[in-house]
């Protein structure tokens, strides 16, 4: 088991982290899942700094991430990635999964984040099959910790114990 990996089950918007990660939709404006209860519990300021980023640049397409102020939630920073929709996987789902993670992680290093909670992206109503998803986040955030000194502590963060099964049992793997 990698030491700087960890897996927990609960609800991301209690995780005490620099960083935690929104499984976002295209438009920033909050939705249902994760999206919701970020936005629920971080308050209006998560929301105000989406509406800037619309504004700037139009949403954050998918595989891409956008970083906001935490509002109330325990963590300095929430870090928007829009996660691909489970169509089959002939329409570069698995890319562009790997892509949230990545490009979520290096927003995470440009602004000193030593620790990430991830959710499950793209688990819930986008489809994507858990355990295919799981892996591709595992090995996503393994490559980019053996490339770079930050983040130095990654938490999956599982909502619902099937997540949270797949992951302890890709994390202890050799």
């Amino acid at each position: 088991m990698m030491m700087n990996i960890k897996v927990i089950q609960g609800d991301i918007t209690t995780v005490f982290a620099d960083a935690i990660v929104n499984a976002a939709n295209s438009s920033l404006l909050g939705g249902g899942g994760v999206d919701g209860a970020i936005h629920r519990a971080g308050g209006s300021q998560i929301l105000e700094d989406c509406i800037k980023i619309r504004n700037r640049q139009g949403g954050c397409p998918t595989g891409e991430a956008v970083i906001t102020r935490a509002g109330n939630l325990p963590c300095r920073f929430v870090i928007h990635t829009a996660g691909p929709v489970w169509q089959g996987g002939g329409k570069s789902e698995n890319a562009l999964l790997a892509a949230c993670y990545i490009n979520s992680l290096m927003l995470a290093a440009k602004h000193i984040c030593k620790s990430v909670a991830f959710p499950n992206i793209s688990t819930g109503v986008y489809g994507f099959p858990k355990q295919k998803a799981a892996e591709i986040a595992i090995k996503s955030v393994q490559n980019f910790l053996k490339a770079n000194k930050i983040p130095e502590e990654i938490i999956f963060v599982c909502f619902d114990k099937e997540n949270f099964e797949i992951y302890n049992e890709l994390i202890s793997m050799p």
